[in-house]
């Protein structure tokens, strides 16, 4: 599966789970390494940035590993991709729940 199809099923699955969110694609042209989606929900917020596999997870490009850690610190931001999203989608209910 390629990631842009894996996100824009990962996309549907967020909205399902947790209605009335709003979910944004970055830019990657404007920061480099900034996660793929913010997820807005409530007074919440969260970072994905997506991979294609496990895989690809071990070979982000420059300044991902820092921004996810760094956003990470503020709210919650994660790897995601299909071998942890049920992981994630659980940390993600947790964080935006709480």
């Amino acid at each position: 599966m390629k990631e842009s199809e894996f996100q824009a099923r990962l996309i549907k699955e967020i909205k399902e789970r947790f209605p009335g969110c709003l979910v944004l694609k970055n830019d990657p042209t404007y920061i480099q390494g900034v996660p793929d989606l913010l997820v807005l929900y409530k007074n919440r917020w969260a970072g994905l940035e997506c991979k294609k596999s496990a895989k690809e997870r071990n070979h982000p490009r420059p300044n991902q590993e820092f921004y996810v850690g760094k956003m990470n610190e503020m709210s919650y931001a994660s790897f995601i991709y299909p071998e942890n999203k049920e992981d994630v989608i659980n940390d993600l209910e947790r964080t935006l729940n709480s």
